[in-house]
């Protein structure tokens, strides 16, 4: 059996090839490894699943295929999705048919038959690892017969030259998936003293803007491959803040994001924008009588506004990692997303079963901050604190309050605590919010002090002159 669970496909995928050989001379004249079972429930899952493809495509190229005709019907599926088109057996048996490669791979019926081999696609990746782990091994068999080919005619060749084509050989083995990380000095030195010149001139892009004056100027907006945590004890208002980076990035620059609304489904959610967006009251969005003639003509002109605006929701149930990631990837692949921003951190689910709730909030986090640097986008996860700031009798936050894991502090690049004095004093500055950046990776942490609007569900900056009692 092969480690797929499948038979061994080395031996029985086809009848022609199954030859008995002497032990002594068989190495290198055996049928290279591959699973053509695994192979063919990666693309039935990839023509059953957008997400599949999503996934998929991050793990496997089209070389990692050992039979021609699946190459040729990869090729076909990646060259859809890569251009937004839906993906299903028809719509690839017609690209197939264009390319004139519909009869070399079998015609609909295969196609079809690949859709019928898997009961769902929730297992592509399962299956891409096998096909990417016999693609290795067949690498390593023909780098192995090409080291034995430069040792027997090296002849008069310096050994040591022969090592060096061998070292070689076995890199070349992986190209296309190994990335070399590591620079010279001297050109990042270079970009850095670039950027910094760009910086001056006004030539450089910012990051995405939060909305904030204050914030922006400290943080030059939120910067690609950062993981931005925001933090809050339920009812603080971490998730109108979520959403005003959101609607900031959006609505007012025309930016592509995407909220994954755990907590609230997309009607809450909307309601919470257009109440942002037109200082229609949010209660008001829930109450028929409360929406005047003027009120509908406020929501029409947003309406006409909101349209072209490339903002995302999605609030399914239960939304894994996996789903999150292969949607992000869609997104960037589809319409260059710049933000993500996800509600919140402790609603999500792994699908399976781990050692502690603890563990596996931590292998989010830790995939959240690789997911921000793969897409390079700044993502916003929302998480909840502990009991701490109630214990305490100035009522911060801090640090050490964040929830079920350490490994969030360590992961994040920029953590932002959401403090209300007057959501426990309602006399102790009415309305005042402060933004506690408790870290920030790449430059100095600082207080940001910002109205809160409850009734539309919002934050706002202070007026210029602000000043806070005491300072």
């Amino acid at each position: 059996m092969s480690s797929s669970g499948f038979p061994d496909s080395s031996r029985n995928n086809d009848s022609n090839t199954s030859i008995a050989l002497p032990s002594g001379d068989a190495l290198f004249d055996r049928i290279p490894p591959h699973d053509d079972e695994a192979e063919m429930a990666v693309l039935g899952g990839m023509l059953m699943s957008k997400d599949a493809i999503g996934e998929v495509s991050q793990l496997i190229d089209v070389s990692d295929f050992y039979q021609p005709k699946h190459q040729t019907i990869y090729e076909a599926v990646i060259s859809l999705f890569s251009t937004s088109q839906p993906v299903d057996a028809v719509l690839v048996a017609n690209q197939l048919l264009k390319d004139g490669n519909l009869d070399k791979v079998g015609g609909t019926d295969y196609l079809h038959s690949l859709v019928a081999s898997v009961p769902t696609a929730a297992n592509a990746t399962y299956y891409a690892e096998i096909v990417h782990q016999r693609a290795i091994l067949r690498n390593v068999i023909t780098a192995g017969t090409k080291i034995a080919q430069l040792g027997y005619s090296a002849e008069g060749s310096q050994a040591e030259d022969i090592v060096n084509l061998a070292q070689s050989e076995v890199y070349e083995m992986s190209v296309g998936k190994v990335r070399q990380d590591y620079s010279a000095i001297g050109p990042v030195v270079h970009d850095a003293l670039d950027q910094l010149d760009k910086l001056q001139n006004g030539d450089l892009q910012r990051g995405v803007p939060t909305g904030f004056r204050d914030m922006d100027d400290v943080t030059q907006g939120l910067q690609p491959g950062q993981m931005i945590v925001v933090a809050g004890r339920p009812a603080m208002g971490k998730s109108p803040l979520g959403v005003d980076f959101a609607r900031s990035a959006a609505l007012h620059h025309h930016m592509a994001t995407v909220i994954f609304s755990l907590e609230m489904s997309k009607t809450e959610l909307a309601q919470r924008i257009i109440s942002a967006e037109t200082n229609i009251p949010l209660v008001a969005l829930r109450r028929a009588d409360d929406i005047t003639p003027e009120r509908w003509n406020t929501l029409n002109r947003f309406w006409s506004t909101l349209d072209e605006s490339p903002l995302f929701i999605d609030d399914s149930p239960n939304m894994s990692l996996m789903e999150i990631r292969a949607k992000c990837r869609r997104l960037k692949q589809t319409n260059d997303l710049k933000l993500v921003v996800i509600d919140y951190l402790q609603l999500m689910s792994s699908g399976k079963r781990v050692e502690s709730r603890q563990q596996e909030v931590s292998e989010f986090s830790r995939a959240l901050k690789l997911l921000a640097k793969e897409l390079n986008l700044p993502v916003v996860a929302l998480s909840q604190l502990n009991r701490g700031p109630e214990m305490r009798n100035d009522r911060k936050p801090m640090l050490a309050d964040l929830r079920e894991s350490g490994s969030i502090e360590q992961d994040a690049d920029v953590v932002l605590l959401v403090h209300r004095p007057d959501f426990y004093d309602k006399e102790d500055r009415p309305g005042e919010a402060d933004i506690i950046m408790a870290k920030h990776r790449n430059g100095p942490t600082d207080t940001f002090h910002l109205a809160f609007l409850g009734a539309t569900s919002k934050f706002k900056d202070m007026p210029q002159d602000y000043q806070q009692d005491g300072v």
